[in-house]
């Protein structure tokens, strides 16, 4: 039976560690941009959502603080207003009601160019809401 001695081994460590480097590296940079793709993805329905709710709700609409849709949409998220696109358009339900579709999207840029690992994509989501109906006194 051999017993192995750790003092003849001196740099077992270090090369170990030299030979996982790149690949952990290459996890946590994998990691940190799964994290920035969740965070965008979740941004961005938050703004449609906002802005559906908006547009769907004519008098909410006329006291807010928002002069229009893509404002409303984009209160959520300040940081994406230079290159968030807002669009909204009518809609029509499951049930024939009238409804609002918005739609926002933005460009997504990963941290770094890896192989397998797309460069760049655009994030898009649609909410789409009822229109209240106009109460009249």
């Amino acid at each position: 039976m051999r017993i192995c001695n750790p003092a003849r081994r001196p740099a077992a460590a270090a090369v170990e560690f030299a030979v996982l480097l790149p690949f952990l590296l290459f996890v946590g940079v994998i990691a940190t941009d799964w994290a920035r793709l969740l965070h965008y993805t979740i941004t961005v329905e938050a703004c449609a959502r906002n802005g559906a709710l908006y547009a769907a709700d004519q008098e909410a609409a006329a006291r807010s603080p928002y002069a229009s849709v893509t404002e409303a949409a984009l209160a959520e998220a300040p940081y994406l207003n230079a290159t968030a696109t807002v669009a909204a358009a009518p809609a029509t339900d499951s049930t024939g009601g009238a409804a609002v579709a918005v739609t926002v999207s933005v460009p997504f840029k990963t941290i770094t160019n890896f192989p397998g690992v797309p460069s760049s994509q655009t994030l898009s989501r649609t909410v789409q809401m009822r229109v209240a109906p106009l109460v009249t006194k």
